[in-house]
């Protein structure tokens, strides 16, 4: 929002009495607000580039209690939001409130595409770099640009994904520039916001190949292979594996294994450790553990393809079953419960 003349939100009112304060008593009102209002309000700085006078003097007298040095200031920016933020809360906590603050509004520059469908994207990025289109679904949900990047031909899939995960930050005009022109092709109206940060690396790739389909999945990920081994390695080291299994809560894993066939089964634990085996036989029920274990018994040489096909068949039953909220995987060390 560029030029603001209607009526303000609370929001938007604080920013403009800040605005309009001297930079030292500014952060003293700024370090008054909890992080999250310091959020929203940086946010409408950011956004405030010139505001109608009538109505920033409307809004002063609301506050006619803090005293306003000089005449009144109608201009924000990101300059008065880094000098009000710094002065506030010090360099890093600011670049902190403002990366927080900048990715959420980035994502917001192409929220319109969320009820677009996948093959409709794929037609508007149509002959865009790659480059483009990895900054566009760098910005989707990872679910929606997952069916996105499993539509596409396995050339541009591949150099898509690698500019996902290769991708540094992004300018405020690169953003607005290429979600103008996806509105225009789109023949959508959304209100035009400002951002900067960074919306690729790996993980936003990992998120979105954990989502798609295993063909997808097998290919994104032997191409990749192909054109960056080590990049390719850390992309496989950081997703979801057949291993993960350890993860799950008891429960959880009950709920995995009522899908999956016990020949299935036993191929996918062929050469496992002793964790996830513990883990796999101690969550059946007992008819079921002698079914598993009779399998495990016939079971001759199987080939590693086989294996890693059956694992492969567990690992989409688990990621389908979080994505549905029925369980929940703990990504990292430090995840918690909350009684």
């Amino acid at each position: 929002m560029n030029d603001l003349k209607t009526p303000l939100t609370g929001a938007q009112k604080a920013a403009v009495v800040l605005m309009n304060m001297d930079q030292q008593r500014a952060a003293q009102v700024m370090k008054q607000f909890s992080e999250e209002e310091a959020d929203e309000i940086t946010a409408e700085i950011l956004r405030l580039r010139r505001v109608d006078p009538a109505v920033a003097e409307k809004a002063l007298s609301e506050f006619h209690d803090i005293t306003v040095r000089g005449g009144m200031s109608t201009r924000g920016g990101r300059d008065i939001a880094v000098g009000l933020l710094e002065a506030s809360f010090g360099a890093e906590k600011a670049t902190g409130v403002l990366n927080r603050v900048a990715s959420t509004m980035a994502g917001k520059q192409f929220e319109f595409l969320d009820v677009v469908e996948p093959g409709q994207i794929q037609m508007l990025l149509a002959g865009e770099l790659p480059q483009t289109i990895a900054l566009v679904l760098a910005h989707l949900r990872a679910d929606h640009a997952s069916r996105v990047l499993g539509g596409l031909d396995e050339e541009t899939r591949t150099e898509v994904a690698h500019a996902i995960a290769t991708m540094g930050s992004a300018s405020p005009d690169a953003v607005r520039v290429v979600a103008d022109t996806l509105k225009q092709r789109a023949s959508a109206v959304v209100g035009s916001r400002e951002a900067s940060d960074v919306v690729g690396g790996v993980q936003p790739l990992v998120e979105i190949i954990n989502r798609a389909d295993a063909s997808t999945e097998k290919a994104l990920l032997e191409a990749l292979e192909r054109r960056n081994p080590e990049l390719a390695e850390e992309v496989r080291s950081r997703m979801l594996t057949f291993a993960d299994i350890v993860k799950l809560e008891a429960r959880d894993v009950q709920q995995v294994l009522r899908g999956v066939d016990a020949s299935v089964l036993a191929v996918a634990m062929k050469g496992s450790s002793e964790q996830v085996t513990e883990i796999i036989t101690s969550n059946l029920s007992e008819r079921n553990r002698e079914i598993l274990e009779d399998e495990i018994r016939v079971l001759g040489p199987v080939r590693m393809s086989q294996i890693e096909d059956a694992r492969a068949e567990i690992v989409r039953a688990i990621r389908d079953l979080e994505a549905e909220g029925v369980i929940t995987v703990q990504r990292t060390e430090d995840d918690a419960y909350v009684e």
